[in-house]
């Protein structure tokens, strides 16, 4: 599915315009959700942008990474930046994971490229809002510090889960709720990873800005300055979070593997304990019930006597294995 938007470059006309790709203008952006090859073909020739560029955060392995391409008469490129990033995807239960979000950035377009729908750039689900087309730097800003906002979002969203299920547990021990603790550190490394590849992509992405060289294609203006700082300062601390909620969740996951192996040693004592005692009448009515001479066998209260024996020695066992802890 392919978009195609302009906000209005007068400010005193608020909102945006909705364009196709026949007639593209300068400062429009270009969204690609989950995209055919023959759109990505259609925006390439259009956009004057290299195939693979587009085509970058279609696998969900990419890594976070900054790439350029410089003009190209022979191939009929024009100058642009491409900016991968790793974003969170929206959760569905405990499932909690990221795909990558390519950012093509030419003289006259800005163009995204993403395997499905987000919260990060601006549609249904909310993102990024307040944005301009046609300050491609700014716009750039303002999704990744979205970016680091969602993770932080997310993050804490998983710490409070992670609260709850550490409740359910302390009052049983369930497989369904360790299983839920299994699918968030997963989710957690998922983040950890990201987090930090998009972190050496904003370090690059600084040292880019920068650069005069590709001043005609992102420049870093003064009214960006405190965004960029902001953006900085967003990664550095949702790295830092989930980095400690996930040596927390570990330790926790080690601590409750460790309580329910107690738990189940404390239940195998005690059906151990409880065999014994049961088996001492059992015994005790095998000696009586053999076909030779036993005691009290004519006397008239042999029977409560023998079972006054087996009550005194399974009552001495239980004594005895309580005196022990077995209980």
């Amino acid at each position: 599915m392919i978009s195609v938007l302009r906000t209005h470059t007068n400010l005193k006309t608020p909102g945006h315009e909705e364009l196709s790709l026949d007639n593209l203008r300068p400062g429009s952006w270009i969204n690609m959700t989950a995209p055919t090859r023959q759109e990505l073909e259609d925006v390439a020739r259009l956009a004057a942008v290299p195939l693979d560029f587009l085509s970058a955060a279609l696998d969900i392995e990419e890594s976070s990474r900054i790439d350029f391409e410089e003009m190209d008469e022979d191939s009929g490129y024009d100058s642009c930046i491409l900016v991968v990033i790793n974003i969170p995807k929206h959760p569905e239960s405990f499932d909690f994971d990221t795909i990558p979000l390519g950012i093509v950035i030419t003289r006259d377009t800005f163009i995204t490229v993403c395997l499905e729908e987000n919260p990060i750039l601006p549609g249904p689900r909310g993102g990024v809002s307040g944005f301009c087309t046609w300050k491609r730097t700014r716009f750039l800003l303002q999704i990744l510090y979205k970016t680091a906002g969602t993770y932080l979002q997310y993050i804490n969203e998983m710490n409070r889960m992670s609260d709850k299920i550490e409740e359910a547990l302390r009052r049983s021990m369930k497989n369904e709720e360790l299983f839920k603790l299994m699918d968030l550190e997963k989710g957690m490394t998922f983040f950890t990873g990201s987090l930090r590849s998009n972190r050496v992509a904003v370090d690059k992405l600084v040292r880019t800005l920068k650069n005069p060289q590709f001043d005609e294609l992102i420049k870093l203006r003064e009214e960006d300055d405190d965004l960029l700082e902001d953006v900085i300062v967003e990664y550095d601390q949702a790295y830092d979070m989930v980095r400690v909620y996930s040596d927390v969740l570990g330790g926790m996951m080690d601590a409750f593997a460790s309580i329910i192996s107690n738990n189940l040693n404390i239940v195998m004592k005690f059906l151990a304990s409880v065999t014994i005692i049961i088996s001492i009448p059992t015994v005790v009515s095998s000696f009586w019930g053999m076909n030779v001479g036993v005691p009290f066998q004519e006397h008239p209260s042999g029977f409560l006597w023998v079972m006054l024996v087996a009550l005194g020695l399974s009552g001495a066992a239980a004594y005895w294995l309580w005196k022990k802890r077995m209980f």
